[in-house]
């Protein structure tokens, strides 16, 4: 099964593409689609920035053909206009998505953290670490790329058994952890535990 995972925002949207094969997770792409200026007024008008989300996405559908999109679920923002652009970013995300027949997954930030870390409170850093430990990565351009993989790995997890996904880890980390019996973050190093602090 291959799947896209899409990080949606009205300036930068982040996505990420894996393979699932067995019990092994394939990294196949990851990017990111630059919507307008990250600083200051942005200077494109925003049906534009969804024209490109539109094309951006279609373009990484051709190219990689993964089966499933999963995508971030709204979010409630302090800001009223930024959450009303990002919903917007997401309306053009999942309905890229539909009309290139793929399947529709949301998930909401504290389900993929948890997925992915092992925890729901983690911080962008540590989603970024652990995506980079599960994929083979080294660095990301952007935050949005990485979390775009979060959003695919955390679907990898709750299609292969939502129970398991709950606790987090992926498999060759898990064995790890039920053996010392630690977290996800603990297992890879991410965070250390309670007995392992002075």
């Amino acid at each position: 099964m291959r799947i896209m995972g899409v990080d949606p925002g009205s300036r930068l949207t982040g996505f990420g593409c894996i393979e699932i094969s067995g019990r092994h997770l394939h990294h196949v792409a990851h990017g990111t689609l630059y919507l307008a200026n990250t600083w200051g007024k942005a200077t494109i008008p925003l049906e534009d920035r969804l024209l490109l989300i539109y094309e951006g996405l279609s373009k990484v559908i051709r190219e990689y053909k993964p089966q499933v999109l999963a995508i971030e679920k709204v979010f409630v923002a302090k800001n009223a206009v930024s959450a009303l652009k990002l919903g917007h970013a997401r309306g053009a995300a999942i309905l890229t998505g539909r009309i290139h027949s793929l399947n529709i997954a949301e998930y909401s930030a504290t389900e993929i953290k948890q997925a992915v870390v092992g925890h729901g409170r983690a911080d962008k850093e540590q989603v970024a670490k652990m995506v980079g430990i599960l994929t083979g990565q080294r660095s990301f351009e952007t935050a949005d790329a990485s979390d775009g993989l979060a959003v695919a790995i955390c679907h990898a997890q709750f299609s292969r058994n939502p129970a398991a996904a709950a606790l987090g880890g992926f498999a060759s980390v898990m064995n790890r952890r039920k053996t010392r019996n630690l977290s996800l973050a603990e297992a890879v190093g991410l965070i250390q535990g309670k007995k392992g602090l002075k």
